[in-house]
């Protein structure tokens, strides 16, 4: 009976032991041209982490001008229980090339993909994906859209996301139409400077991207655009204390609601480590996790004579 209670006693401190050694490591660029964003991501990434309480010790590690495969032998180890980041598009092609052990939350979108390897990203394809869904709640049969000139590359994935779900005519024009019918719409991509130089828009069936969004300018009533929650919902303190503690323009909000889903996602990991499949209302947006995909669904809103109203 002695032994047997040794045996137990042993065995939880083993246990107690290795779970307080555990740790996550967190691999964000914190110095060179991405320094601004990835600090972003950390003080989003960390403040929800706080709210969490948990109490699984953190490693950050810059991931500046370093070789991905090299970071990961030097950092992880047996007491790594997860790895997240990096943030870069190259930087996750190279992670996948070196085939990590440890399952990994990865901060962007790539091609390639690795059985252990989660890819998270505010995609361009997810924003297509969420406005395709209004438009086609709209009943939306024809799409005009107008670019600010010069700046037509800034939305070329998005459109090519959008064109690939869409099974009726998108329309080029050089200038706002004069009329749109019940079924028909405009899409307007470029800056909020430009969009609210434009004169004469329709009043209804507009729509513009979340870049066009900036804090305390003016939004055309009527417009629709999809957007991380975060930004328009008080219902996230975590994202609230990080942008209090440093506040910055409205990209950059959205690298902080960003690392705190990035976070939430982690801790459902760490919770549950043979996890397959999860949903849960994010700050980005609803995310969903099905075996090794994650897909993000911003959520939308109107402007309206109120404010911003959620759709």
């Amino acid at each position: 009976m002695l032994n047997n209670k040794n045996n137990l006693m042993g065995l939880m401190l083993y246990c107690i032991f290795n779970h307080a050694q555990a740790e996550v490591l967190v691999i964000l660029p914190e110095s060179g041209p991405m320094a601004r964003a990835g600090l972003s991501v950390k003080q989003g990434f960390m403040s929800a982490y706080q709210a969490s309480g948990q109490k699984t010790p953190i490693k950050f590690v810059n991931s500046d001008k370093k070789q991905i495969a090299q970071l990961l032998k030097i950092n992880v180890n047996k007491k790594t229980q997860m790895v997240i980041g990096p943030l870069a598009r190259n930087e996750v092609e190279g992670l996948i090339k070196s085939k990590p052990k440890v399952r990994v939350l990865a901060l962007n979108e790539v091609t390639d993909q690795a059985d252990n390897v989660w890819q998270f990203s505010l995609s361009k394809k997810d924003d297509a994906y969420a406005l395709n869904q209004v438009l086609q709640k709209d009943k939306i049969k024809q799409l005009y859209v107008f670019r600010q000139p010069g700046a037509e590359v800034d939305s070329e994935l998005f459109l090519m996301s959008l064109v690939s779900q869409m099974d009726y005519p998108l329309t080029f024009v050089e200038e706002v139409p004069k009329k749109l019918n019940k079924k028909s719409s405009l899409l307007l991509l470029g800056n909020n400077q430009w969009i609210n130089s434009l004169d004469k828009l329709p009043n209804k069936n507009v729509y513009i991207l979340a870049n066009a969004i900036e804090q305390q300018q003016p939004v055309q009533k009527g417009v629709k655009f999809c957007d991380a929650p975060a930004l328009y919902d008080l219902a996230w303190p975590d994202v609230i204390r990080a942008y209090q503690q440093n506040p910055v323009s409205m990209p950059y909000q959205r690298l902080l609601a960003f690392g705190g889903d990035a976070w939430h996602i982690a801790q459902q990991y760490l919770d549950t480590p043979n996890l397959k499949s999860i949903e849960f209302e994010g700050r980005t947006g609803l995310i969903q996790i099905s075996n090794n995909h994650i897909q993000r669904i911003p959520h939308c809103f109107e402007s309206t004579q109120k404010g911003i109203k959620t759709l």
